[in-house]
C-alpha cells in the first residue's frame, strides 16, 4: 500500500528561518496519470533556500511552499501513462521541472521546485515524470541529491553557451568553496582545462588544491585577484570562462581576468550589491560576454549525468549530514557558512 502522509516542511511567511514549520502527517497529493510517486532519500541545500523564507527570492513562489530544489530518491509508484521510470528506479529532481530543454520561457521559469511548485524537504513526493532524470550509477543518495541545482549550474556555466561551451586546454576562474565552485573545478578538470580558484583561507586553498585547482589565489591577501588571474595564464591573455558567483561586488575583477571574447557568466549574488558596481560599458570595453544563468534544462542534466558517471566524479560534500527534523539547525549552519561543498540532510533511510 502507498502511504498517505509524509513528513514535511513548508515555509509559511518570511520571518527567517522561524517561518520554517515540520509537519508530520501532512497528505500526500493524488498522483496523476503522468505523476510518479518518489520516496525522498536524500536532499541537499542552496542559498536559494535559505533566501527563501528571508522574503529575499527575487523568483516565482507560492505561499506555504514545500521547501527544497535538489534531491535524490526511489521511485515508489508511477501513474499509468507515464513512460520514463518505473518502480524501483532511482532519481534526481529537475530544479525547473518544465525546463526540457532549450531556453527557458516564461511558462518554465514558473515551475521551479521549491518555490512555485512545492519541493524536496518531505518524505514523498509525487512529481510530473518529465521533471525526473535517472541518477548516475556511480554516486550515493546523498551525493546524488547534490546535482539537481548547483551541479547543473556548474555545467550550463561551462557547456550552455554552444558556440564558446568549454574547451580542453581553456583557463576557467572559480570563485570560493561553494556547491557551484567545486562543481565548475570538477567539470572543468575533467574536460582537460586548466583551473584558477579564489578563496578566504589557507585551509580552503589546500582543500581547492586537493581537488585539482592548478592556482588558488586568496582573495583576502590579494585584493585584485582578476588581474593576478589573468596573470597566471598563457601570454596573461585571461581565462576564457569566469563562474561568478559573488555578482556585483566580484564583477568588477572578474571583467580584469577574463579574456577577450571569453564568458562570465553570473550565477549568484552571494557578495551583495555595492555601489562601485561595473556598467555595461565595461563588458565592451573588455570585449567579453556576460550571461546570467538560472540552473539549466533536462537535456543538460542528462549529459551531465552521463559525464558523471564515464568519468566516475563525486561531489565534494560537506562531512555533516543533517536529519529531516533538525532542518532549522542545518539552514543557520550554511548560512554561518560552516560547509564545504554541498551541506545535506538525510530524508529516509
Amino acid at each position: 500500500m502507498a502511504p498517505s502522509t509524509t513528513k514535511q516542511w513548508t515555509v509559511e511567511g518570511q520571518n527567517g528561518f522561524d517561518s520554517l514549520k515540520f509537519n508530520e502527517k501532512a497528505p500526500i497529493p493524488e498522483m496523476g496519470d503522468k505523476d510518479v510517486l518518489v520516496k525522498v532519500h536524500a536532499v541537499s541545500l542552496n542559498y536559494r533556500d535559505l533566501i527563501i523564507p528571508k522574503g529575499k527570492y527575487p523568483f516565482p513562489m507560492k505561499d506555504n511552499i514545500v521547501p527544497g530544489s535538489d534531491g535524490a530518491g526511489t521511485v515508489e509508484a508511477v501513474g499509468k501513462h507515464v513512460t520514463r521510470f518505473k518502480a524501483g528506479d532511482k532519481v534526481v529532481t529537475l530544479f525547473n521541472q518544465g525546463h526540457i530543454a532549450g531556453s527557458l520561457d516564461s511558462q518554465s521559469l514558473s515551475t521551479g521546485l521549491g518555490g512555485a511548485i512545492d519541493g524536496t524537504l518531505r518524505e514523498y513526493a509525487v512529481l510530473d515524470e518529465a521533471g525526473l532524470v535517472s541518477s548516475p550509477q556511480n554516486l550515493s543518495m546523498i551525493e546524488a541529491s547534490t546535482l539537481s541545482c548547483a551541479a547543473l549550474t556548474a555545467w550550463n556555466a561551462l557547456y550552455g553557451l554552444e558556440s564558446r561551451a568549454l574547451k580542453p586546454g581553456q583557463w576557467v576562474l572559480t570563485q570560493g568553496t561553494g556547491g557551484v565552485s567545486i562543481f565548475a573545478l570538477q567539470f572543468a578538470k575533467a574536460a582537460g582545462a586548466k583551473v584558477i580558484a579564489t578563496t578566504s583561507s589557507p585551509e580552503k586553498a589546500k582543500l581547492l588544491k586537493k581537488y585539482g585547482a592548478d592556482h588558488v589565489i586568496n582573495y583576502k591577501d590579494t585584493s585584485n585577484w582578476g588581474e593576478e588571474a589573468a596573470k597566471l595564464t598563457p601570454g596573461q591573455k585571461g581565462v576564457h570562462h569566469v563562474v561568478e558567483v559573488g555578482g556585483p561586488v566580484t564583477m568588477a575583477q572578474s571583467l580584469k581576468a577574463v579574456a577577450i571574447d571569453g564568458v562570465i557568466t553570473i550565477i549568484g549574488f552571494i557578495g551583495g550589491a555595492g555601489k562601485d558596481q561595473p556598467t555595461f560599458l565595461d563588458c565592451l570595453n573588455n570585449i567579453c560576454t556576460v550571461r546570467g544563468v538560472l540552473v539549466g534544462s533536462r537535456l543538460q542534466m542528462e549529459d551531465m549525468c552521463a559525464a558523471i558517471e564515464a568519468n566516475d566524479l563525486h561531489p565534494v560534500v560537506d562531512e555533516k549530514v543533517f536529519e529531516l527534523k533538525n532542518l532549522k539547525e542545518a539552514y543557520q549552519y550554511m548560512w554561518d557558512q560552516k560547509h564545504f561543498g554541498k551541506l545535506t540532510v538525510k530524508v529516509a533511510s
